[in-house]
């Protein structure tokens, strides 16, 4: 416990020489993702995280003198409701933002952020572009970018199960189609040949078109672009119309709900996500939290919003202000220790410091396997 405390401790000896004689008002946390709705696994996990980590460092005097105060909004991941979150929030006079969940989602918010120079921390948007190209100057995360998956991934189809025929589905979105064709423009590259390529309709009942040309295809591995409830239906109809075909996927199929909802079909799926951490004290420390604060182990993205949510206050504490410039600079150039490992920023934004594994469902589990990645 001491040791997971090591980062809230350096924060207070920042937060103590920064301080004002006067305690001011609050410092105002916007947290924006899927609070509801289906894709709720994703986004509720990181707004208790939010919760745990707010709730410990104003027991410990806030930051700059000041408590924290967080302002949620849901934005169900869906682009039109998140411009809609983001513009209350910016009007609440948020200093900063963890969120959103959604790789669309957040790229809608971006520009409305940019505008008002508010920074914005996802812990589970992973679209390259996000990132790229220095347009988003305030935004951050604390996942890996679906390139950054693909090379894992696309490594894995190679040389962990050596296909020679790939079949891709997507469900058109940002997060979903990224990350399909980063992974298939690796596998092409390296002579893996494409046997399908197609796009499905999320909010689809029936799947069975896709499903035969699968069986027609004979690929040796699906790679899947998209979320768990859509996933899901689609290795059900899989699985009964007798297509074995094993399948792949982004960091959105590691959820609880993802097993769950597929039951016994998702047995033997492949998922990219962040390396186990759990030997660490700071991950110990934060799956404490949670326990204490709701009674429960924490669900997927818990611990990517807990070192967002970190990284952000730890970061007003540096600066010693709110203003935005000054808390990019001390993102950029203060590490932090996190449950997923001591994490540095880059000048566009994206995480280093974290490791990236494949999991696959065995027994009804997630189980980590021998094949991870280092970003930086």
């Amino acid at each position: 416990m001491k040791k997971g405390m090591t980062w809230l401790a350096a924060m207070a000896f920042c937060v103590a020489i920064a301080a004002p004689a006067m305690a001011a008002d609050p410092i105002k946390i916007g947290v924006a993702g899927a609070h509801s709705g289906d894709l709720a696994s994703y986004g509720v996990p990181s707004l208790n995280a939010a919760k745990v980590v707010i709730a410990e460092v104003n027991a410990n005097g806030g930051v700059l003198g000041r408590q924290i105060e967080l302002i949620a909004q849901d934005d169900q991941c869906k682009p039109e409701l998140a411009t809609n979150a983001a513009t209350k929030l910016i009007s609440d006079k948020v200093s900063v933002v963890m969120g959103h969940i959604c790789s669309g989602a957040t790229k809608a918010t971006l520009p409305l952020y940019t505008e008002a120079k508010i920074v914005s921390m996802s812990p589970s948007a992973t679209t390259p572009s996000l990132t790229e190209g220095g347009t988003n100057p305030y935004f951050f995360r604390t996942i890996a970018n679906d390139k950054a998956q693909a090379k894992l991934t696309s490594a894995f189809v190679l040389n962990g199960i050596k296909a020679k025929k790939v079949a891709y589905l997507h469900d058109n979105g940002d997060y979903g189609k990224g990350f399909v064709d980063n992974n298939r423009e690796v596998l092409e590259k390296a002579g893996v040949e494409t046997v399908l390529y197609e796009a499905v309709t999320p909010d689809a009942v029936d799947f069975s078109a896709v499903v035969r040309k699968l069986r027609r295809a004979k690929p040796d591995i699906l790679v899947f672009g998209g979320y768990q409830p859509t996933a899901s239906k689609l290795l059900q109809q899989m699985r009964r119309d007798h297509v074995t075909t094993a399948m792949i996927g982004p960091d959105g199929l590691k959820d609880e709900a993802f097993i769950k909802m597929a039951g016994k079909d998702a047995e033997g799926v492949y998922a990219s996500y962040p390396k186990d951490t759990s030997n660490l004290p700071a991950y110990k420390h934060a799956l404490e939290g949670h326990v204490k604060m709701f009674g429960s182990d924490p669900g997927s993205f818990y611990y990517n919003g807990y070192a967002a949510t970190q990284a952000l206050v730890n970061a007003i504490a540096k600066a010693g202000s709110t203003d935005a410039a000054k808390v990019v600079e001390a993102l950029r150039t203060t590490p932090v220790d996190t449950p997923l490992g001591k994490l540095t920023f880059s000048k566009t934004g994206d995480a280093a410091g974290m490791g990236l594994s494949i999991y696959q469902i065995k027994d009804g589990k997630f189980v980590e396997l021998n094949h991870s990645i280092t970003l930086d």
